[in-house]
């Protein structure tokens, strides 16, 4: 390994024993059937065979969710149990949007390196697949109003309200704009529509687009490669060394071990036949060169370094720092921008000193916004508050083996799928320091920054 930088050694360095993933897919497709518990469960039992670790050592569990399901709220805990990991030791859920996962391993890192804790494992899982479908609140009223009736008596009028409403409010209803009194509301769309600004993810990428002059093409060329290096990643075995299969119910007799998203044969021009869909009149963000609504789960072993020694394992990397900052949400995707300079500052490096970087590739155009914006000098200056640029976000380091765009974003679980496929693609290519980065809905970054271990 080539030093750029030499940092010594410590018995509280937060070093990564290793990590697993379930295989991510897009939602409505094999997953959907698998709850966010059972993702979870399954990285986590995989992942306690694969360090063959003793249970009791574990101090605590640590999980990122977002859509938390009603029957399991502490998703950390149903996890943990499930998997098991003895009732004695604590667990608990975390919730930071698509950096929900990264915000479990900040915890684990900050808790080992204070002392207070040796063993912990952070993950995140979710299952965008079975976010529920919500009643609208008049249709509440009613229902409330059924379920606290006393007999046939109250509760016909009730059902007759409910499934025989007078055609003529509901023509009124309509004509007055207020047609979602009846409808359903989808949760995973109202969840991507930031409630400050009110608009989706989807469009805040198209501001980028548009304010950094990101064309369609290029867009679509990006997508492209994450796909072609995907695809190729996962026939050449990488993804083999991060995968758990997992069992697909009802039957349990197919067995899923690869990501359903990177499609092969995928063309430029396929691409090109794609229609914008947040802004469709001029828009350039299809949902192609987005990232697709993911179904998965992604767990990792996290330990003080002593007692890693003590136990014989040899970790992958250590934790050298991480970072998150804010910024306006209709410009959530430059999150990556403002989160970095943070980690790189707290871990004693500048870009320069990075040789793999892993950016959660949310939309393409939101990606090479993040370029452009890391290599200039006027956006450092003005909006970071810095001498300067960042630093170069070189494209032969980055996502080298394709991104949320062909792998999928499981917006729980995302931000250990980055570190955990960043560390392993260091130690294959003797690469010192990687940076893991990502943008947070709400107007967020997210940043970490690792060091392989010889």
């Amino acid at each position: 390994m080539s030093d750029s930088k030499s940092f010594a050694k410590t018995n509280r360095d937060v070093v990564i024993v290793d990590g697993l993933r379930t295989p991510f897919a897009k939602a409505g497709t094999k997953l959907k059937r698998v709850s966010p518990q059972d993702l979870g469960k399954t990285a986590l039992k995989e992942l306690l065979a694969k360090t063959n670790l003793d249970v009791n050592l574990i101090d605590e569990v640590i999980i990122g969710n977002v859509g938390n399901p009603m029957d399991a709220v502490n998703m950390g805990r149903v996890v943990a149990l499930s998997a098991g990991v003895p009732q004695k030791t604590s667990a608990y859920t975390v919730h930071r949007n698509c950096a929900s996962a990264l915000e479990a391993i900040s915890h684990g890192f900050e808790k080992i390196r204070s002392g207070t804790m040796d063993v912990i494992i952070a993950g995140g899982t979710e299952n965008m697949s079975q976010k529920p479908t919500q009643v609208p609140e008049k249709m509440q009223d009613i229902f409330s109003k059924l379920f606290a009736a006393k007999g046939p008596a109250q509760a016909l009028p009730l059902l007759f309200e409910l499934f025989k409403a007078d055609m003529k409010q509901i023509k009124a209803l309509f004509t007055a704009n207020q047609k979602d009194a009846f409808f359903p509301v989808i949760s995973v769309v109202q969840g991507l529509t930031d409630p400050f600004v009110g608009i989706n993810m989807g469009m805040t990428a198209e501001i980028l687009a548009k304010e950094f002059g990101i064309s369609r093409q290029q867009q679509d060329e990006f997508a492209l490669r994450s796909h072609l290096l995907a695809v190729a990643n996962t026939k050449n075995g990488k993804f083999k060394e991060e995968i758990a299969p997992i069992s697909l119910p009802p039957e349990f007799t197919e067995t899923l071990s690869e990501d359903v998203g990177p499609r092969d044969g995928q063309t430029i021009e396929a691409l090109a036949k794609m229609k914008p869909f947040f802004d469709r009149k001029t828009g350039s963000i299809t949902v192609a060169n987005a990232c697709p609504i993911t179904d998965g789960a992604a767990m990792m072993l996290l330990m003080s370094r002593e007692k890693a020694e003590a136990l014989g394992y040899k970790p992958l990397a250590r934790i050298r720092s991480y970072g998150f900052a804010g910024l306006e949400p209709e410009r959530m995707g430059l999150g990556p921008v403002y989160s970095s300079p943070v980690a790189l500052k707290r871990a004693g490096l500048t870009m320069k000193d990075i040789g793999l970087v892993e950016v959660n590739e949310a939309f393409a155009a939101q990606v090479l916004a993040c370029q452009k914006a890391f290599d200039s000098d006027e956006f450092g200056r003005t909006k970071l508050g810095l001498s300067g640029k960042v630093g170069e976000l070189k494209t032969d380091i980055l996502n080298v083996n394709g991104g949320a765009i062909a792998l999928g974003h499981p917006v729980g679980a995302t931000g250990t799928r980055l570190v955990l496929t960043l560390a392993k693609e260091m130690k294959r290519r003797n690469v010192q320091f990687g940076l893991a980065t990502l943008c947070i809905g709400g107007g967020q970054g997210g940043a970490m920054v690792i060091e392989a271990e010889a």
